[in-house]
C-alpha cells in the first residue's frame, strides 16, 4: 500500500468548516477559557451536517480536553470513517515545507503532538490517520517531508508494525521510523540505555497482577523480579500517563492496599531512586533531541518526588520560576555539556529523529532517566507575564524542529 507518487492537497469540502486544530484548543483551555459554548456550537454543527469530519474530530478534542474520553474516542472514530486526511495550513503566507504526520486513532497521547511544534509557523501540515480498518486514501498530499507520529503504547503495537509496512519504499524522506519508536516502551528503553555512559535507568520490569500479588504475600521477593533492587520500588498500570497509577511503595504490605486501588492487569516496575539535591527539593527537566541534539523545554522542582509540571507549584513560587530561567539560560554550557556522552549515547541507541526525555540527576551527578518517549507534549503555552524566558527558549525548540525539516527535505 505504498503511495507511488504525491498528489496534490485534498480540499475543503463545500460543507467543510477549516479544522480548528489541537493547538488551538488547549491553548484555550490552558488559559482557563470555557470550552462548553464552542462545543455545543460543534455538536449542532454536527447534526446539521453529519459529514463535516473537521468539526467531528475538533468536537472530539474538546471532549477530550473535558475529560469525557470514551465519548471523544468515539466521536473521532465517525470522523475517521469518513476523512483519514487533516489538513492545517502554514500560519504564514509562504509556506517554506510541506510536513505529512502518519497518526493512528486514539487519545490525546497517542500521537506526537506536532501541532504545537509548527504552530504559528510557515510549516503546512497534513495529519494522516492509518490504521488496518481504516480506508487508505486514493491520493496523498504533496510533501516533502513525512514524519510517523504514532506512539509507542500496547494498543499501538500492532499499529506500528503496520506503518512499518505501509512506509517502506516512502517516496519522499521519512522521520521517526516505527521500528525505532517501538524500542521507547519503559522496559524496552532501560535494556537499550541500560550500559549507556553517564546514565542511570533503573531496571524496568512488565509483570502481571497475579505476579504482584504474589511479592505484596510474600510468596515471591521482589529481588527476584528486579536484579538491581529492593524496596521503595515504583509501581504504574502499562501505558499510564502523567502520573495516573503511579505509586511509591515502600514494602510488600503496601502491594494489597495499592492493588485494590488499581484495576490494571499488567504492570512496571522498578527500584526507586531518591534524586532529591542537597536543598531537599527534587528537580526533573524534560529535554527534546531533535537531530541529536538537546533542547531543554521545562524543569519542574518540588518537594515531592512525583513531579508533573502542573503540580510542581511553579506558576506559585517566583523563587521556583527564577531557577528554572536560569537552568534554561545556561543549559547548552552547564547540563547539556556535562552530560554530553550520556545525551549522544541515548541518540545513537534510541534511533529517533525527534526524542523526548524526562529526566533528572543523582546525588553522584549521572543523568537518571525517567521516561523517553517521541509523543510527550512540547508547547509554548505557559502565560507570558509570568514565564516570559519561556518564549525565546520554545523558540530555539521549534526553529530547530523547522531545521530538521528543512534540512530533511533537501535530501535526495
Amino acid at each position: 500500500m505504498n503511495p507511488e507518487s504525491p498528489q496534490p492537497s485534498a480540499t475543503l469540502g463545500e460543507n467543510c468548516e477549516p479544522l480548528i486544530g489541537l493547538a488551538t484548543l488547549m491553548r484555550m483551555a490552558f488559559s482557563g477559557a470555557d470550552l462548553g459554548p464552542l462545543g455545543t456550537r460543534l455538536l449542532k454543527r454536527a447534526e446539521t451536517h453529519p459529514h463535516d469530519a473537521n468539526t467531528l474530530l475538533d468536537l472530539s478534542t474538546i471532549l477530550q480536553l473535558k475529560g469525557n474520553r470514551a465519548a471523544a474516542l468515539a466521536v473521532q472514530s465517525q470522523a475517521l470513517e469518513m476523512q483519514q486526511l487533516y489538513h492545517m495550513p502554514a500560519a504564514k503566507d509562504a509556506t517554506a515545507i510541506r510536513l505529512l504526520a502518519i497518526m493512528g486513532p486514539g487519545d490525546l497521547m497517542a500521537n506526537t503532538p506536532l501541532e504545537f511544534l509548527v504552530e504559528g509557523s510557515d510549516i503546512a501540515l497534513d495529519m494522516l490517520y492509518v490504521a488496518p480498518h481504516l480506508p487508505f486514501p486514493a491520493a496523498l498530499p504533496e510533501h516533502d517531508v513525512a514524519f510517523v507520529a504514532v506512539g509507542e503504547s500496547d494498543q499501538n503495537r500492532t499499529l506500528l508494525h503496520y506503518v512499518a509496512d505501509l512506509v517502506q519504499g516512502w517516496p519522499r524522506p521519512l522521520l521517526n521510523a516505527p521500528a525505532q519508536i517501538a524500542g521507547v516502551s519503559r522496559d524496552g528503553a532501560c535494556a537499550l540505555l541500560a550500559s549507556a555512559p553517564g546514565v542511570v535507568m533503573p531496571t524496568t520490569v512488565r509483570i502481571d497482577r497475579q505476579a504482584l500479588e504474589h511479592v505484596g504475600r510474600g510468596q515471591q521477593a521482589i529481588a527476584d523480579i528486579l536484579e538491581d533492587g529492593d524496596f521503595p520500588i515504583i509501581v504504574r498500570p502499562v501505558d499510564s500517563h502523567a502520573g495516573q497509577g503511579l505509586d511509591k511503595l515502600d514494602s510488600p504490605a503496601a502491594i494489597t492496599s495499592y492493588l485494590q486501588a488499581q484495576p490494571a492487569s499488567t504492570f512496571y516496575v522498578s527500584r526507586f531512586v531518591d534524586y532529591r539535591g542537597a536543598d531537599g527539593l527534587f528537580r526533573k527537566c524534560r529535554i527534546v533531541l531533535i537531530g541529536g541534539r538537546p533542547y531543554v523545554c521545562h524543569m519542574a522542582i518540588s518537594e515531592h518526588w512525583m513531579i508533573h509540571y502542573l503540580n510542581a507549584g511553579m506558576t506559585e513560587s517566583a523563587e521556583k520560576r527564577a531557577e528554572e530561567a536560569r537552568f534554561m539560560a545556561s543549559f547548552d554550557d552547564d547540563f547539556a555539556r556535562r552530560h554530553a556522552a550520556a545525551l549522544r549515547a541515548i541518540h545513537e541507541r534510541m534511533g529517533l529523529d525527534y526524542l523526548g526525555i524526562d529526566c533528572g540527576e543523582t546525588p553522584t551527578g549521572e543523568l537518571l532517566i525517567f521516561e523517553v518517549d517521541s509523543n510527550m507534549i512540547v508547547h509554548a503555552l505557559d502565560p507570558v507575564d509570568l514565564f516570559p524566558y519561556k518564549q525565546p527558549q520554545m523558540r530555539k525548540v521549534f526553529d530547530a524542529f523547522r531545521t530538521m525539516l528543512i534540512d530533511a527535505g533537501s535530501r535526495p
